[in-house]
């Protein structure tokens, strides 16, 4: 995964990181357990292309729901991979499930 990406180890460095940043942010909520581990390592390489492609403009940040409980319940994620584009701490919009590089286009070309 890219290196721009940045992986919080619990709830309060998520919420740390996206406090911090200036602009969107867009979290991936990624799961261990074993029917999500396959898909999330192949949305790795598409946030991991995302982050590179919207450097200073967007900061990716990828979360693991079992170990980030407080934006998995405050941002209503239900399941991995989830996306959620975060504007001064809200929400503004989310996509359960997989996506490809041209859906995370449409994604964000509609919301940033």
């Amino acid at each position: 995964m890219a290196s721009r990406i940045h992986q919080p180890r619990e709830s309060d460095e998520f919420d740390f990181v996206v406090a911090r940043v200036a602009g969107p942010v867009l979290a991936y909520f990624s799961g261990t357990w074993p029917k999500a581990v396959q898909v999330c390592k192949e949305m790795d390489v598409v946030a991991g292309e995302v982050a590179e492609k919207y450097a200073g403009r967007l900061t990716v940040v990828k979360a693991d729901i079992t170990r980030c409980p407080l934006p998995v319940k405050r941002y209503g994620v239900a399941g991995a991979p989830t996306f959620v584009l975060i504007r001064d701490g809200e929400a503004v919009a989310v996509e359960a499930g997989p996506m490809d590089r041209a859906g995370f286009g449409e994604f964000l070309g509609r919301h940033l």
